[in-house]
């Protein structure tokens, strides 16, 4: 049977293993006759979206490819600082989904006050503004930094670091639930919970649960 749909699944800075990481967690959303996830990369961003300047880089290239890939049912944009989303919602009907929001809606469902682990300082400042735009600053135990590159974070050998931070967000400021603050992080989750006996969110899959539900409900009222 064909598959009910696609989701495309943008990564975009232009790492190919960051894209084959959350692509492999993925796998347990890739339904038998349920939509197709595609995960592609945006050749053209930078090898990691790390500043403000990398942000608006790829907000019309992803804008473009919204517009070009009329074969997709929805679309995540797989970057925590959820670049474009705006953009990218006003040239679409389709649903599009940005893993920072969609983290942020899965992690008030889990406990009473999350806390993310982000790449840098320059990094929190982005999402604290993003925060606040949502209205859900009371809610937010704390954000800290790796002093990691999204391609450093990626790695194997960044747990002890990023254990290191989780670890603080529980015990020093009171998280309940944690947010992985980079679609890199991906790898991370499992061990976390396992270390610290506390909920932690893949923003990734959740952003493609939300546009997987989406997909199915419009394909079983068509």
């Amino acid at each position: 049977m064909t598959a009910a749909g696609r989701i495309l699944v943008i990564n975009p800075n232009s790492n190919d293993e960051v894209t084959t990481g959350f692509s492999e967690v993925l796998d347990a959303l890739r339904l038998q006759d349920g939509p197709e996830i595609e995960c592609v990369t945006l050749a053209e961003g930078p090898f990691g979206i790390e500043t403000q300047a990398d942000v608006e880089s790829v907000t019309l290239p992803l804008r473009q490819i919204v517009v070009d890939r009329t074969d997709a049912d929805a679309f995540v944009i797989a970057c925590y600082s959820d670049p474009g989303i705006t953009v990218c919602r006003e040239a679409t009907g389709k649903p599009v989904f940005g893993i920072q929001e969609s983290g942020v809606l899965a992690a008030l469902s889990r406990g009473e006050r999350f806390g993310v682990i982000a790449l840098g300082q320059q990094s929190i400042k982005r999402h604290l503004r993003y925060i606040r735009q949502l209205g859900l600053e009371t809610r937010l135990a704390a954000e800290r930094p790796l002093h990691l590159s999204v391609a450093a974070a990626e790695e194997a050998d960044a747990y002890p670091r990023v254990l290191e931070v989780a670890r603080e967000l529980v015990e020093n400021d009171g998280a309940d639930v944690l947010l992985l603050g980079c679609a890199g992080m991906t790898r991370h989750r499992l061990p976390l919970e396992r270390d610290l006996s506390v909920p932690v969110i893949d923003p990734v899959q959740m952003a493609v649960a939300q546009a997987l539900t989406a997909v199915l409900l419009n394909v079983a009222s068509s």
